[in-house]
């Protein structure tokens, strides 16, 4: 069977082609063309659209309450108002929308709209049941003037507080305040002057700027699209001496304690306003939790606290704190979250067959915990009639062995005393045999290596089952590439060429069949062969860019080129010529990134590239320099946190300063370490700098142009600020144990600058999470770290750090929490089973300790795993444990890279920061065969004329037992190309084997592997050459090309230099014309066999004979007591190689070069036993 994969919101793909999971039960009467195959069957009413439940309406339009359904026969509607029927044929100014049960009352014409307030529903109805609305409150707006009254002048002393009252007339809905003036400006609000939640205006304390005649408290009915504004209130502030300095109190909320209740979902907005002088700034906290993160707003100046999205656990205490130099002042606000209800689970609707059976559910939740309550038809399910497939749970409805006349529509209210939910759902009992809404040999095109969806919508009672068929002849698909969804709708995750044909979607229920087909064609995807390049061109040349597209024959693309991911200029330079893009005399505004996108009905692909436009260098611009520093620096104004800097600007040196930078120097605690203080425009020559507590400042000043920035001006003079109580508390706070015994509190400490005085000092406090301890508290100094001892192993605590000085303490700060140190854990992973994948792979299951006994955070499971004895029984070697840790509360995991055919042993941990606990009890389990390593070595030996040896040893890694070795072999000639392969089968008990009858001097080449019953394992390749025959390779010896040797051609060269030589001075001794004798020479020399040149002229001596003085040949080069035959003087080459006795080693080296040489000499008496040297050999040419 196809696998089955239920619909997944996720996957945005498949969106359009699952749709329909839920409503395949359903009777689809609004699917376009497939309605009209269901056209006979009957569906049961269902509300598709209706107004609001509290329906505002504007009193100078007509009235239009909606109400639209759909069903098989179409609903008709009815409406009660106030609980009673409401007859529109009574009402000529009431009339309802054909087809529909829209009301729309004509009060524009004749009529008012409170004639018409009152409560309405709608109910819808047809012969399978009635469904309704929900209860519609329809009021029309209201946007009330105010009610006239007289308003006395305020006269008030600079620095009193006051507040000015709006009190806006109730409206429907309420309206939206604000504060303006006569021009209708809205009126500067600060931390000082606030608009409070119920409109009106809070001063913090007055100033003489208050002054003015024109404060007016406006109120806008957005329904209405009104605005009514209230008489405007006159303010007098008395700039005498200033009212005395005071602590907060708060103008708003009243006292100490105050009450807030929010709905669940709604917006908790809580506010404090407080008075004082100076003007207090407001803290907001959570007691005993923290404020969430992503919820939390502060509006107002930090005034009012904005929690969206607001649930039951936002419920607590809430404390404002208002605080100013003379004191603080706390509030706070209990708040309780209440819920209208809302769902768990909603009643969906229900298509059945006779005799089966179903439930509804109307599953919700609130505080308090809502009322169910059933309906049927619209009628309270107490007193509908009886039917008896149907029985009352709760909040369920069950049915068994339904009938046709069960069909009906229920009716789900859930109500507390903050609202009510209601919900239709049917019940349509059919008998219908399957039907096929997807249209018939409709084509799907999808682009090769994506996922295909074929559509089978398809409608029956009881749900019909789904088959998937290719081919005319083909089977149920049912292969791992194909999936099955319960829409029916047939996924091809990855579509290649095959997929292409058709398909055949079968619905079987037990009252028939249905099938249709459909085709599939997949095409080839679109690509970008050439891309656009990134190109530099100058102003005013000519640019182009190529895009070649190849796509699939059958599809058409649409080539569009973009600039910037719009579209090209309006602009007759930029042109395109088939492949390419030109642009001509490009400008600076061309530059950018041009995309040329390819666009088929199917898929879409593009390239783009950078085009940057360059200008010749520009004229070199006049050298200009940072600016001159400023100079006499001035302190004005100074008051506790602020003070006024002025200076001068020094000279810009023709760049315009752009902006001024401030910076500071603590003298008090880092003199000479200059920070940033603050940034002014070039054209400002003061600053208001805000200042902190009890430092010693000094500022300097640098301007800054567009070359670069001045060196500092000289410092101002020094101004100590006073000591203030902490702003601030120390960050990073963490409770972490590193005893099991201890807690270990660290923070981030201020650093001097943030202590606002003398004295810095930490409160430390903490207390358990879950216990009812007090807070225990200590008082440390110069540490960032605090143990707690003796505390119960890994429990959790609130921590708090405050930090404190001689003038007070820091703003409370907020709990953060922590846990005491770990232990080792207690208990081992029980249930520990192993799950054998393969050979290689197993899969290890364990039931999770509990998590008291972890004591510490859980850091996840540790499987020890180690390789006892291999199956085959073998001697046991060294065990090497191996480790693997999951993470978090895994309760499973995976071991690779097992050896096959082998006995393991595991044991499983948990683990936690302070290590691991006991070993689970050992667990055993065996992996099956596998495939075999290739064999360890493979060598030949004994190489014959037709013979080879081949001897090997085993797999290292048999992972089984060995059937088999596996021989192949082929012979390789003088160009590499290999002969027919020979396949040989060897026993598993063999480690050498002879090939006979092979050819001589031949190379071959061997694969060997061996096999297990799983199948062959790695290969292992070798070659070899049978041996030659010794006389073939003798002859061939001899028959080596000396013309080929190199010693014998540089030997050529120097004898055809002699020759030359020996020419050139016989021809010079034949122009002189002279004889030599050389009988004196002969008498003064012992050893005339080799005489020296004449040292006047450079010739060789003449050698004649001793008897009659004649000159012998010309050249001659013999003793003079010897003759020379001819032969012996001919210098032939025979005499050096080329007789019987002369050859060439296998190197090429000549052996042997002289002997028939000497054997001719000796033959004729020669006494020399001394071989004549080549050279002498040589000159006997001449």
């Amino acid at each position: 069977m196809p696998k089955k994969k239920p619909f997944s919101a996720g996957r945005v793909p498949l969106i359009l082609f699952l749709c329909q999971i839920v409503s395949a039960l359903d009777v689809p009467l609004d699917h376009g063309g497939k309605a009209k195959l269901l056209d006979d069957l009957v569906q049961p009413p269902t509300i598709t659209q209706q107004s609001p439940k509290d329906y505002i309406i504007d009193p100078r339009e007509n009235i239009v309450i909606q109400c639209e359904a759909k069903g098989k026969p179409p609903p008709s509607f009815s409406w009660t108002r106030n609980g009673t029927h409401f007859d529109i044929d009574k009402d000529p100014l009431v009339t309802m929308k054909p087809g529909s049960g829209t009301l729309v009352i004509n009060i524009m014409s004749d009529g008012k709209a409170e004639t018409y307030e009152g409560i309405y529903q709608c109910t819808a109805r047809n012969e399978r049941g009635a469904a309704i609305s929900n209860n519609i409150v329809v009021r029309p707006s209201r946007s009330p003037l105010w009610t006239k009254e007289r308003l006395e002048p305020i006269t008030l002393r600079n620095g009193q507080s006051l507040v000015l009252p709006c009190r806006p007339p109730v409206g429907l809905p309420p309206a939206i305040i604000f504060w303006m003036d006569n021009s209708f400006q809205r009126l500067p609000q600060s931390e000082r002057v606030s608009q409070g939640l119920n409109g009106d205006l809070y001063f913090s304390n007055v100033l003489p700027e208050d002054t003015r005649e024109d404060y007016i408290c406006y109120a806008r009915f957005n329904h209405t699209q009104t605005i009514q504004q209230k008489q405007p209130i006159s303010l007098k502030v008395i700039s005498a001496k200033p009212s005395k300095e005071r602590p907060p109190t708060f103008l708003t909320p009243e006292g100490n304690e105050s009450l807030k209740e929010e709905l669940r979902g709604n917006v908790l907005s809580l506010e404090c306003i407080a008075e004082g002088l100076p003007t207090p700034i407001i803290y907001w906290i959570k007691e005993d939790g923290t404020l969430p993160v992503n919820r939390t707003f502060y509006r107002n100046f930090k005034k009012t606290l904005q929690i969206t999205q607001v649930s039951e656990a936002d419920s607590g205490n809430y404390q404002c704190i208002a605080k100013n130099t003379l004191g603080a002042v706390h509030h706070t606000i209990s708040v309780t979250v209440k819920a209208a209800p809302y769902w768990i689970v909603a009643p969906q609707n229900l298509v059945l067959s006779p005799g089966e059976n179903g439930t509804l559910i109307c599953r919700a939740n609130g505080n308090p915990k809502p009322r169910i309550g059933w309906l049927t038809n619209g009628v309270p399910i107490e007193i509908a009639p009886d039917d008896p497939s149907r029985k009352i749970d709760g909040d369920t409805i069950i049915f068994s062995n339904v009938q046709e006349r069960s069909s009906a529509v229920y009716q789900c209210n859930a109500s507390n005393e903050y609202g009510y939910l209601l919900a239709n759902a049917f019940v349509n009992v059919l008998a219908e045999p399957p039907r096929i809404l997807t249209s018939a040999n409709t084509l799907y095109q999808v682009i090769a290596n994506r996922p295909a969806l074929l559509d089978c919508a398809f409608f029956g009672s009881p749900r019909p089952t789904i088959e998937w068929f290719k081919g005319t002849r083909g089977s149920a698909l049912h292969e791992d590439i194909y999936v099955l969804h319960d829409n029916g709708t047939l996924e091809i995750p990855v579509a290649q060429k095959d997929s292409t044909g058709t398909y055949t979607c079968v619905a079987r229920n037990k009252l028939g069949m249905a099938k249709n087909e459909v085709h599939l064609e997949i095409k080839d995807p679109t690509r970008i062969i050439k891309q656009p390049e990134y190109a530099v061109v100058q102003r005013g040349s000519k640019v182009s860019f190529e895009c070649k597209v190849k796509h699939d024959h059958t599809l058409i693309p649409t080539i569009m080129w973009l600039k910037d991911n719009g579209e090209l200029p309006n602009d007759e330079r930029f042109s395109i010529d088939k492949d390419h893009l030109v642009v001509t005399d490009v400008s600076d505004d061309d530059g950018g990134t041009y995309t040329c996108a390819a666009n088929t009905t199917l898929d879409r692909v593009s390239a783009s590239a950078v085009l940057r436009v360059v200008a010749p260098p520009p004229t070199p611009a006049p050298i200009y320099d940072v600016p001159n520093p400023p100079f006499d620096l001035e302190l004005t104004n100074q008051l506790d946190k602020s003070v006024q800097l002025t200076w001068t600007p020094g000279d810009d040196n023709n760049s315009p300063i752009t902006k001024f930078i401030i910076e500071y120097e603590d003298a008090m605690r880092e003199a000479g370490i200059w920070h940033h203080q603050a940034e002014v425009s070039g054209t400002q020559t003061t600053a208001q700098l805000k200042l902190s507590p009890y430092v010693n400042y000094s500022f300097r000043v640098m301007a800054e142009n567009s070359i670069g920035r001045s060196v500092p001006s000289e410092a101002s003079e020094q101004y100590l600020t006073k000591a203030a109580e902490p702003d601030q508390n120390p960050t990073a706070v963490e409770g972490l144990g590193t005893e099991p015994d201890n807690l270990v509190i660290t923070w981030k400490p201020l650093n001097g600058f943030e202590s606002n005085g003398p004295g810095l000092q930490y409160k430390v406090s903490w207390r358990q999470k879950d216990g009812d301890d007090e807070w225990t508290s200590v008082v440390v100094a110069n540490v960032s770290k605090y143990i707690v001892s003796g505390t119960p192993t890994f429990v959790p605590y609130l921590i708090k750090v405050q930090s404190l000085n001689d003038v007070g303490f820091a703003p409370e700060p907020a709990a953060v929490m922590g846990h005491s140190g770990e232990d080792l854990p207690m208990v081992a992973p029980g249930n520990v089973r192993v799950n054998v994948v393969n050979s290689t792979l197993a899969e290890v299951h364990w039931d999770p300790v509990p998590l008291k006994s972890v004591r510490g955070h859980l850091q996840g499971y540790r499987i020890y795993y180690w390789k006892a004895q291999g199956s085959s029984k073998r001697n046991r070697r060294h065990i090497e444990k191996k480790i693997l840790t999951f993470q978090g509360s895994k309760t499973h995991g995976m071991l690779p890279g097992l050896q096959p055919y082998s006995h393991y042993t595991l044991n499983v941990r948990v683990v936690n920061g302070k290590g691991e606990g006991p070993a689970s009890t050992d667990r055993g389990f065996h992996t099956p065969e596998g495939v075999p390593s290739a064999p360890s070595s493979l060598k030949i030996v004994n190489p014959t004329l037709d013979s080879l040896t081949l001897e090997w040893d085993p797999p290292s890694h048999p992972n089984g037992i060995l059937t088999e070795y596996t021989l192949k072999y082929q012979p390789i000639n003088s160009t590499h190309e290999l002969g027919p392969l020979v396949d040989l089968k060897i026993p598993a008990n063999k480690t050498r084997w002879t090939l006979k009858n092979l050819n001589f001097s031949t190379r071959y080449k061997f694969y060997f592997y061996a096999q297990t019953s799983v199948g062959s394992g790695s290969q292992i390749t070798e070659e070899a050459i049978t041996t030659v025959d010794e006389g073939k390779l003798a002859m061939a010896s001899r028959q080596v090309d000396i013309a080929t040797q190199g010693w014998f051609i540089g030997l050529m060269c120097a004898v055809a230099l002699l020759i030359l030589i020996l020419l050139i001075v016989c021809f010079i001794r034949r122009n002189k014309g002279g004889k030599y004798p050389v009988k004196e020479k002969e008498d003064a020399h012992a050893d005339p066999e080799i005489q020296p040149m004449k040292e006047d002229d450079g010739t060789f001596g003449e050698y004649s004979d001793a008897e009659d003085h004649k000159p012998l040949k010309k050249g001659s080069r013999t003793p003079s007591d010897r003759t020379v035959k001819k032969e012996d003087s001919d210098g032939s080459l025979a005499d050096y190689g080329e007789g019987v006795n002369g050859q060439f080693n296998e190197d090429g080296s000549f052996i042997g070069q002289y002997s028939g040489r000497r054997e001719k000499e000796q033959a004729e008496g020669n006494e020399s036993s001394e071989a004549p040297s080549p050279v002498n050999a040589m000159n006997s040419f001449v």
